[in-house]
């Protein structure tokens, strides 16, 4: 891709003219049904069961934004520094909301994926912003050696970050544990139409995000595609090869996979859409290469989750024997 082409990427102005609200809205009612699935008793579990639960940690939060960064320095000039910031982003998140339907489909450990999905998920409202930051700056670092031109300033509002991310995943997180403990027929009514909203859901936030780019989207889409492609399955491959050399069990090597490879680039778009975090001017005006990563992750993430749930079903009995 030309680098001329990269500039329009990065030039795509992207305007919810108050839509935005309601896709926090949806965020949070999604993230709702995803805490359905857990109990109190899952942090408990977290203590009792420390081998499997650190390694997910692990990869999730230090492992993949670390490697991400490799990666992206790796790739010098192919991408620019708002795909390389997105890219960033979308590691510094926590956990997809399907991760927990795509664990089960898989066979893996649901309990090891409901205790990976709750730690992260409470612990994203310090370490998504924090992780964002520290990580981003280094990049900023290196990039400022080569011949990129203007450089965003990386002054990340913290407050508004964990204002917007405990309002959007805090406080749904608590309600859905809560309904869970409390009201159990209700949670049996919500739970399976709510993990199947949530793919609805992000397709058509982005259907409503690049509706009025969708040529310039369509443009980059094949760049964009090989982009996230190989992102993903570093994370894929973090979480696989991690969880194999520490030889844990074959379903927690499964599940630790598909908690790193499956990221929730939802927060990330509200995040980007969120002018208090990214102003709509100078630098930040022109993150529409951070904006269409975030997007198309998410999309892909589910078509690579999906496939290797497929082919993890189809093995499943092998392994059972081998075990």
């Amino acid at each position: 891709m030309s680098p001329e082409a990269i500039r329009n990427l990065d030039a795509l102005n992207v305007t919810m003219n108050g839509g935005s609200t309601l896709l926090n809205i949806v965020l949070a009612f999604v993230m709702f049904g995803v805490a359905l699935g857990i109990k109190p008793a899952t942090f408990v579990d977290i203590i009792k069961n420390p081998k499997s639960i650190l390694t997910g940690i692990v990869c999730q939060l230090i492992l993949l934004p670390a490697l991400t960064l490799v990666l992206i320095m790796l790739c010098g000039d192919w991408i620019s520094p708002m795909i390389a910031l997105g890219m960033i982003l979308v590691s510094s998140c926590p956990g997809g909301n399907i991760s927990n339907f795509i664990t089960s489909l898989s066979r893996g450990n649901s309990e090891l994926s409901v205790s990976l999905t709750a730690f992260n998920t409470a612990a994203c409202i310090f370490t998504t912003p924090l992780n964002f930051a520290f990580w981003g700056k280094m990049y900023l670092n290196f990039a400022g050696n080569r011949n990129f031109g203007t450089l965003p300033e990386l002054e990340i509002p913290l407050g508004d970050i964990f204002q917007s991310i405990f309002i959007i995943m805090g406080i749904p997180l608590v309600l859905g544990i809560l309904c869970g403990q409390y009201f159990p027929k209700v949670t049996k009514f919500l739970k399976k139409p709510l993990q199947h909203l949530s793919i609805i859901v992000f397709i058509a936030m982005v259907i409503i995000i690049f509706k009025g780019n969708f040529d310039v989207f369509m443009k980059a889409i094949k760049y964009i595609f090989l982009i996230v492609l190989i992102h993903n399955l570093l994370a894929l491959g973090i979480g696989f090869t991690t969880s194999t050399i520490l030889k844990l069990p074959y379903k927690d090597r499964r599940t630790i996979t598909i908690e790193t490879g499956i990221q929730n680039s939802g927060l990330g778009l509200i995040l980007l859409l969120n002018p208090n975090i990214f102003p709509e001017v100078g630098a930040w005006a022109n993150n529409g290469g951070m904006l269409v990563i975030t997007a198309w992750w998410g999309v892909w993430h589910i078509i690579s989750g999906l496939t290797l749930a497929f082919i993890w079903r189809l093995r499943g009995r092998k392994e059972a024997e081998e075990e």
